[in-house]
């Protein structure tokens, strides 16, 4: 994939994007998003024709490594100056080489962006390497000069979200308030997924992507080594599960290369993955075995501004927050991988036939249904009504009092929501359907609620036609709704 009619989603950030180049003013855009996740691809795709300059930090490079690759890159384009010795010699050889192929423009026309430069930076926290002073040298070049001209773009793209949200986007020094868009690149949804499947002409069946999306979510560089002639299963033991599996380690290299301090977001998630329905910011805290202040507020944060956790509010009840992992790979590999020795083919194919195997799977398939409310929503009808999305745990956290999705709609009701994963069509038998009698009257009675209730089963291949779903169900969504 090398051009722009090849990309995939992105619809909201290709836009945001092509209006930088044609805003009346300089643009500082921040990207950021976990490795593997698109963003030099975007950039350089959306870009390809305007781009001035582009170079990259070098990850756990010394200052003359990052400074002998930024000298290397305008070398390569033509610009001969002897290699800069500092940031700041570096970034006045940038303005040299900018105003020499780019002579600032009088006009403040900016018609379709056509004479817009851009410079893009990636990995931009690594080059800010110990007593570099970096970030100083780069403020000064983006106040100094940059934002007094109208025709250029920086971009600068980060996958250390701790980095870029603490030192760029929070910045109370030289960057307080000069980045003009942030963007934070999300994995693909269900449909992204199928389409990039498609293009590689992987012709799966809905509940076979499923299936590979619970195990490696929407990060579109796991999903580009599924092999054409591959099953889920094969795809999965070989990425896995086998001996020098290109996703066998991966957790830790993610980890490593997105964190400051990483041993206690690997800590934060390793506990939320040891339970099924949450945990509150002192629950994490004790079982982490972390102090419960601001270094694990800014864990948090940082783990859910890039992805791996959501805070859920929940809906009645509890004051506290829950977190919950909702990175499927992560979940994947610490209830499976790291557990698994490396062996020969086949691992994963035999995990899938244990009963642990269908836990699992629920669990996964309620996160994913989490994450593509909006689909949900769309297959009820109810988009264009305004609505709050939530959880609620009923006391003492009994397992039959907890909802895991909740609708709350402007239009006096109350959608809860029953995700379940299902190789057939789902049957509500007699035992489950006291169970959800009894969930529905347990959420009446402890909010008080005067809206209408009305239960919504949400499955992969649909609800049996039975006395007890006439009798309890009010709607159904199947899992094609959520590739939508």
């Amino acid at each position: 994939m090398n051009a722009q009619d090849t990309i995939i989603g992105r619809k909201e950030e290709r836009a945001q994007l092509e209006r930088a180049l044609r805003s009346p003013r300089a643009e500082l855009i921040a990207v950021f998003g976990r490795r593997r996740i698109g963003k030099t691809f975007l950039i350089r795709s959306l870009y390809k024709e305007h781009l001035l300059l582009e170079w990259s930090g070098i990850y756990r490079g010394a200052l003359t490594d990052q400074l002998r690759g930024f000298h290397g890159a305008l070398k390569a384009r033509g610009f001969k100056r002897p290699p800069p010795t500092s940031w700041m010699e570096a970034f006045e050889q940038l303005r040299e080489y900018t105003n020499k192929v780019a002579p600032e423009r009088k006009s403040r026309s900016t018609k379709r962006g056509a004479a817009k430069k851009v410079i893009f930076i990636d990995e931009f926290p690594w080059l800010d390497s110990r007593r570099s002073r970096f970030l100083a040298a780069f403020s000064h070049w983006w106040n100094s000069y940059v934002s007094r001209r109208n025709d250029l773009v920086v971009v600068i793209c980060g996958s250390a979200a701790s980095y870029m949200i603490r030192k760029v986007l929070n910045d109370r020094g030289g960057l307080h308030n000069r980045v003009t868009q942030r963007m934070r690149l999300a994995p693909f949804t269900l449909g992204e997924t199928e389409q990039l499947l498609r293009r590689n002409r992987i012709r799966w069946k809905r509940y076979e992507i499923l299936q590979l999306y619970m195990a490696l979510g929407g990060v579109p560089h796991y999903l580009e080594m599924v092999e054409r002639g591959e099953s889920v299963a094969q795809a999965i033991d070989r990425l896995c599960f086998v001996r020098n599996g290109y996703l066998r380690d991966e957790f830790a290299n993610v980890f490593a290369s997105l964190f400051e301090h990483s041993d206690n977001h690997e800590a934060v998630v390793r506990a939320l993955a040891s339970v099924r329905r949450g945990l509150t910011r002192n629950a994490v805290a004790a079982k982490a075995k972390l102090p419960s202040g601001g270094r694990l507020t800014a864990t948090l944060n940082e783990l859910e501004q890039s992805g791996f956790i959501e805070r859920y509010d929940p809906y009645a009840g509890k004051k506290d927050p829950l977190y919950r992992i909702t990175d499927e790979y992560t979940l994947f590999y610490l209830r499976y991988v790291a557990n698994t020795k490396a062996g020969p083919v086949g691992n994963w194919q035999r995990m899938m036939s244990l009963p642990a195997y269908r836990a699992w799977s629920g669990f996964a398939f309620e996160t994913i249904c989490i994450k593509h409310v909006d689909a949900i929503k769309a297959a009820l009808g109810i988009s264009g009504v305004r609505s709050v999305e939530g959880s609620w745990v009923g006391k003492g956290d009994d397992r039959g009092a907890q909802v895991d999705l909740l609708i709350d709609r402007d239009d006096n009701v109350i959608n809860l929501c029953e995700m379940k994963f299902s190789n057939a069509t789902f049957r509500i038998d007699r035992g489950y359907a006291a169970e959800l009698g009894a969930k529905i009257a347990a959420f009446t009675s402890a909010t008080r609620t005067r809206k209408s209730v009305f239960l919504t089963l949400v499955t992969t291949h649909g609800v049996a036609d039975n006395a007890y779903s006439r009798q309890l169900m009010e709607s159904e969504v199947s899992a094609d709704a959520l590739f939508a």
